[in-house]
């Protein structure tokens, strides 16, 4: 995987007619999926499918008068920096409209900041005057929430500037808070209540249970920064999100940890799946205010996820 700031200009040209090409493929897929229920909604993907490849076809004339014929086979997974989807939904049926006009908004925002940021380290003139003009393009697309107009968004359309400002917030400090909350209060289970129940001391849980919420803070933030440096997909920079994830990791472990300070063991153990059950709630309600995840659907994976690392912990811990 490259770097984005390693790319070569005919790389970058490259990765860009890529992206169009795939971007009118997926808008021709969602088009496919709305075509029975929401025809006019189609047609829009199928207009932003054809304006995709005519942006592909403006780079590729301009590629093949740099550099000729051959055109280096490069993806976005090749290149760090690039949110990649959790799932096809093009090929998902039936097709939810809220859940593609937010996919759809989000390939917007991603490939506006991926020609502004080529532009600004592209050093032939022409080259850097067509990115500013597709990246003005896609910049300039009309929302989503206003196009699609069959079903949704008609009280209280949150303005283009709102949505980005609330995407940017998502992807820099609820995402990794998020992430590193979820390990944190789950990961540290097994090896508080197995140091528990093995030895009913609460000082030597107490130390386990810092040792492993300390330990896996640094690992989580690390992984988190190192994982994408934010230059194309907007998440800010590595080690801002590094330390929210880190941290949250940390405070994850320390919520169930901190009870055992209690001398009394029964009551620090009683107090500590109290505060357990509270982080898990905590995560459900996050999942399900800023992921759109049902709340009940939310609740179940946590739960369920929880439920069996604090059992192994405490079957390991009595054995």
């Amino acid at each position: 995987m490259k770097r984005f700031s390693d790319l070569t200009e005919q790389e970058v040209l490259a990765l860009a007619i890529t992206n169009e090409e795939e971007d009118s493929r997926i808008y021709r897929g969602f088009a496919e999926g709305l075509r029975e229920q929401f025809p006019s909604s189609a047609k829009v993907f199928d207009e932003m499918a054809e304006e995709e490849v005519h942006h592909r076809a403006m780079l590729y004339e301009l590629y093949r008068s740099k550099f000729g014929e051959y055109l280096p086979l490069i993806r976005r997974q090749d290149v760090q920096g690039f949110l990649h989807p959790k799932k096809p939904l093009w090929l998902m049926r039936p097709l939810g409209l809220e859940e593609v006009r937010k996919f759809a908004e989000n390939m917007e925002f991603e490939a506006e900041r991926y020609y502004r940021k080529a532009a600004e380290n592209a050093r032939d003139v022409s080259v850097r005057e067509l990115l500013v003009k597709l990246a003005e393009a896609e910049a300039g697309h009309e929302s989503l929430a206003h196009k699609l107009s069959e079903k949704i968004l008609t009280e209280g359309a949150r303005e283009k500037e709102d949505e980005t400002a609330r995407r940017m917030f998502l992807l820099q400090y609820v995402q990794p808070g998020l992430v590193g909350l979820m390990d944190g209060s789950v990961s540290t289970l097994a090896p508080l209540f197995a140091a528990a129940f093995a030895t009913h001391n609460t000082w030597e849980t107490f130390l386990v249970g810092l040792a492993a919420s300390v330990g896996a803070g640094i690992s989580m933030g690390f992984a988190e920064a190192l994982s994408d440096d934010g230059s194309l997909t907007g998440r800010g920079t590595p080690w801002l999100r590094g330390a929210v994830c880190g941290m949250m990791t940390m405070l994850g472990g320390l919520g169930h940890t901190l009870p055992y300070l209690i001398p009394d063991f029964y009551l620090a153990t009683i107090v500590s799946v109290i505060v357990v059950a509270v982080e898990l709630a905590t995560i459900s309600w996050i999942r399900y205010k800023y992921m759109d995840t049902p709340f009940l659907q939310a609740t179940f994976q946590i739960v369920v996820g929880g439920v069996l690392v604090f059992l192994s912990g405490i079957l390991i811990g009595s054995s």
